[in-house]
């Protein structure tokens, strides 16, 4: 175990934790609403209060950082993870709010698949930041996860733009569901960031 190496103030790593499975509370709820396109309002507030929750974190791990003389990892690495986090419920929420917003009536299936991508990535995101401390073989596993499933995203939203641009007819349609897809893409990414700096983290304590 790297925390052996390291100051004990593990708090900022308690946090993360926090952080994290928020991350994947947000999206699940997200994966919900695609999947099960009822009662739209109260699953979009649900996925704010969730995101809400997420910004306190931040919060507490910015406060912390300004508090603390001798952090566990480097300053740097403690900003780059927390915003990394955030930014993905930031992503999940502004899907939702698109759905709301634009008035749309049923997701596509492009737009069910990349939930559940998104998902998939910040479950993978969660598993990695649980194990923060470990070796980077114990790691390494959940950064190639993510980044096959940001891949993955990358594809199924480049398809579904593609043949968006292809069948639809309407032109406020198309801007509409390519900012969704792009949206979904966004939050991907946000998880590939997180990865990184995880892996960025670990390869500093061997």
């Amino acid at each position: 175990m790297i925390f052996g190496l390291i100051p004990k103030e593990e708090a900022f790593f308690d946090l993360f934790k926090q952080a994290a499975h928020n991350v994947i509370e947000g999206s699940r709820l997200l994966k919900d609403m695609m999947e099960d396109f009822r009662d739209l309002h109260d699953k979009a507030k649900k996925i704010k209060e969730v995101e809400h929750v997420g910004d306190g974190i931040t919060h507490d791990i910015a406060l912390r950082l300004n508090q603390t003389f001798m952090t566990p990892i480097d300053r740097e690495d403690i900003h780059d993870l927390a915003s990394a986090l955030d930014d993905i419920l930031d992503a999940v929420e502004a899907v939702a709010d698109r759905f709301l917003m634009y008035k749309i009536t049923r997701p596509t299936e492009s737009a069910i698949r990349l939930a559940d991508i998104l998902y998939q990535a910040s479950v993978a995101v969660g598993r990695g930041v649980d194990r923060i401390g470990m070796s980077h073989a114990q790691i390494k596993e959940y950064g190639v996860q993510v980044n096959s499933l940001e891949n993955e995203a990358d594809r199924v939203s480049r398809d579904a733009i593609s043949e968006l641009f292809e069948k639809e007819t309407d032109p406020i349609s198309v801007i509409k569901w390519k900012e969704i897809y792009e949206t979904f893409e966004e939050g991907t990414d946000r998880c590939e960031d997180v990865a990184n700096v995880i892996e960025r983290i670990v390869l500093k304590q061997t």
